[in-house]
């Protein structure tokens, strides 16, 4: 498939069949997804995955399933065979930029104008994400209302954040988010050219 295929075929899904997914694909996927950029060259970036189902089921009531059940009709987080959940770690970052080759000329840290952790985890989600249409699968995201609760579910340690659960597997029939609806907006409206 050529990419912009892939990224025009992406959207989050939201109903997947029971059918299991080969473990392999999805290691693939994520050594796709390790070669994201990362500031410093940190690789403060992470992925739990998550295939058992009773464990799934866990993971899914933080991030509010029961509610998602009542609205879109099924269980949608826990019925997908894997769940991927990113994770960053800010210390990661700072240790790094505390090392020799990137503190300022008097030996300090850089100033961090924005946090470029997020940055790096989003930019390996989005290579998983689109990996995961190039291999005939589909994915969604569930944000982590209790982030401590998963935390302490998984064993997750205090200095690592994790930024929200991708449900992978095969399609089944999903209706797709109302917000859709809005259109996307004009490319003169995204793209700023020259100054804003």
């Amino acid at each position: 498939m050529e990419f912009a295929d892939i990224v025009r075929k992406r959207r989050m899904v939201r109903h997947f069949k029971p059918d299991p997914v080969d473990l392999t694909v999805i290691d693939d996927l994520l050594r796709l997804a390790q070669r994201a950029p990362s500031a410093g060259f940190t690789q403060g970036q992470s992925f739990i995955i998550v295939t058992d189902p009773d464990l799934r089921r866990e993971v899914a009531s933080f991030c509010m399933e029961d509610e998602y059940a009542e609205r879109f009709g099924h269980r949608w987080i826990s019925e997908a065979p894997v769940q991927a959940i990113p994770c960053v770690s800010e210390a990661a970052y700072h240790q790094r930029y505390q090392e020799r080759d990137k503190v300022d000329a008097d030996g300090t840290e850089i100033e961090w104008p924005v946090p470029f952790w997020f940055l790096d985890i989003g930019c390996s989600v989005m290579i998983l994400l689109l990996g995961v249409v190039d291999r005939g699968l589909a994915a969604g995201y569930a944000g982590i209302p209790d982030t401590d609760g998963l935390r302490a579910l998984l064993g997750i340690p205090p200095e690592v954040t994790p930024v929200g659960v991708i449900p992978i597997g095969y399609p089944d029939d999903d209706v797709p988010s109302a917000s859709l609806k809005r259109g996307r907006k004009p490319l003169d409206t995204f793209v700023h050219r020259e100054r804003w």
